[in-house]
């Protein structure tokens, strides 16, 4: 869905809205995700840009724009280089070729196996 009239600000503030309407009718849920997501992001053994750039290649891979923005709008606060977006979307599209191109493999080995016999 992503191009290049995406307006990421505007797609960003209309999720946020949406999200507020689940915030009130499935609280319990929103506050365990929303505590997931700190937790996941918070500063290890990897510092919290690094985790962010994780995310972003993620959103990519998982073609999910609003993840995008939402990530990119944190990665930019926390003053990611463009450089290091770019270096992160080439892995992003590395892995998101790779991994199919070895499903697609084992795909036909299934079609290989399930055709085998499978006209007599």
């Amino acid at each position: 869905m992503s191009n290049q009239t995406t307006n990421f600000r505007a797609l960003t503030q209309s999720v946020s809205a949406n999200l507020a309407s689940l915030r009130a009718s499935t609280p319990d849920v929103m506050k365990s995700f929303g505590a997931l997501g700190h937790s996941a992001t918070a500063a290890g053994v990897l510092d919290r840009k690094s985790k962010e750039l994780i995310a972003l290649a993620l959103s990519v891979a998982a073609r999910c724009d609003p993840c995008i923005g939402f990530h990119m709008q944190t990665l930019v606060k926390l003053g990611v280089t463009r450089e290091e977006v770019s270096e992160t979307l080439g892995v992003a599209t590395y892995m998101g070729g790779g991994p199919s191109l070895m499903y697609a493999a084992s795909a036909i080995a299934a079609f290989e196996e399930f055709s085998e016999g499978a006209n007599e």
